[in-house]
Formats: structure tokens, C-alpha cells, sequence
């Protein structure tokens, strides 16, 4: 995992990432895939989207990430719950105890992590029944305004590889990392952004330019000309479908 990515990140992280959707948290609940005794650990928790949602459900989570800036933003939020632990460790190197854990969850960064190592890990540090659970808030790009917002990346971001780094989302595309039959389930998760949130989900991505970046004022002015083009009423619909899979390795 290069968790210098997301250096400097961190800002526009937490004010432009969409959070998960409650029915996908209805679904664990209800699978009893998590119940009040469940111990997780969140993976490349970053600023801790994922790890907030989940806690209040859980009995404790230990909520792993490298990049400090990342971290440091998460545990601004973590005050409240006294059941979440930030940890400095990897995805290969998550410093937790062996089977020590119930559940791996890994929001929006699986495809950033060594697949071989990353499974390894969680070998080591689950119990006996313990299952990981991947997700992804990723973006509906039968919509136009992804469509042109996608156009954009293309043209200023010499990175840009699609949603999610370019990952295969078709359940083949996992197959090597579980072990056995594993569940993918999709959720809608449609939000609604204002200009500078609009601005802002696209700055946290690890290609968008950063502030000094030669390119960064054209990018921003792009990328507000996408909003203002399908912006009704100060406000631009902006679906995500929610992907998920779970299964054991």
C-alpha cells in the first residue's frame, strides 16, 4: 500500500467523500454478518467514513491506516466512540494480534493494497469464522455527469485510470483473493453535492491535482464548469452504486 497517495489529502477527503449507505449496514446487521460483539478491523480506514458508521454497531475497531495526515483527520472525529482504536499500520501490516479480529471490513481501498500480502494478513490476524468485507462507493457512469466529470479527469490527471484506480468490479475480478463462494451486493447510494463539495470530491482523489500543481487552477475550473452545467437549483445529483463483497480466505 503507498500511503503517500493521499498526502495532503486529508481536508478534502472528509468534506468531499460520500458516506455508505444504511441499507448496507441493515444487510450486515440482518446476515448477522456483525452483531454487538463483533470485533472488526477497518483497513485503510483513512479519515474514518466507514469506520464512524460502523462502529456504534459493533463492539470494538481497530481502525488501520498508514498516512498521517489521513489518520490524523479520523481521530478528530473518533472522540466519540470509545470503542474505535487508530492504529499506524498497512494493509500487510495491520500490528494487530493474531486471530484477534471477526471481520476485516476495506472501504475505497482494497485496490490500492498487495493482494498476496494483504490476504497473508488476514489469515494471521482473523478467527477460525472470520470473513473480510470489501466496499466501494463507486461511481454510476451511466450518468452524464460522471460522464463529463470523468472527461475532465482524463484531461488534467495524467493518473486517472477510472473508478477506483481502474479495479475490475465483476465478481471474476476477486476470485484470486477468495477462498471458496463469496456474495456481491450492490446498493444505491445516489447524493447530492453543492459546488464546493462537488469541487472537493474531486480533489480528494489520489490523481487530482494538488494546490500548487501547475495544472490544479485550470482542473478546478473544469471541474466547476461540470457542476454549474447540471447544477439545478445550486445543487447536482451524483449517483453511486455501493459495491460489496464478502466471503472468507
Amino acid at each position: 500500500m503507498n500511503e503517500k497517495k493521499f498526502d495532503s489529502k486529508g481536508g478534502v477527503y472528509v468534506k468531499g467523500r460520500p458516506a455508505y449507505p444504511e441499507k448496507m449496514f441493515e444487510y450486515l446487521l440482518d446476515k448477522k454478518v456483525i452483531t454487538p460483539n463483533t470485533i472488526v478491523a477497518d483497513v485503510g480506514s483513512g479519515t474514518g467514513i466507514f469506520t464512524s458508521q460502523i462502529a456504534p454497531l459493533v463492539s470494538k475497531v481497530f481502525a488501520i491506516e498508514p498516512n498521517a495526515d489521513m489518520r490524523t483527520k479520523a481521530e478528530m472525529c473518533f472522540g466519540e466512540y470509545a470503542n474505535i482504536t487508530s492504529v499506524n499500520g498497512t494493509a500487510e501490516n495491520t500490528t494487530l494480534n493474531k486471530n484477534s479480529v471477526d471481520l476485516i471490513t476495506v472501504a475505497q481501498a482494497f485496490h490500492w493494497f498487495d493482494r498476496v500480502s494483504f490476504k497473508s494478513e488476514c489469515k494471521s490476524i482473523l478467527n477460525g469464522t472470520g470473513k473480510v468485507f470489501l466496499v466501494w462507493n463507486d461511481r454510476d457512469t451511466n450518468a452524464q455527469v460522471i460522464k463529463d466529470n470523468f472527461e475532465v479527469n482524463k484531461r488534467y490527471c495524467p493518473n486517472f485510470k477510472g473508478s477506483s484506480n481502474g479495479i475490475d468490479f465483476s465478481k471474476d475480478g476477486f476470485k484470486d483473493f477468495f477462498e471458496g463462494d463469496f456474495e456481491l451486493i450492490e446498493f444505491e447510494n445516489n447524493f447530492v453535492y453543492d459546488k464546493e463539495a462537488f469541487v472537493l470530491r474531486n480533489l480528494s482523489s489520489s490523481y487530482a491535482p494538488k494546490v500548487g500543481d501547475e495544472c490544479y487552477d485550470d482542473y478546478v475550473k473544469a471541474i466547476t464548469e461540470v457542476f454549474d452545467k447540471h447544477s439545478v437549483n445550486g445543487v447536482v445529483d451524483y449517483p453511486y452504486i455501493t459495491r460489496c463483497y464478502i466471503g472468507k480466505v
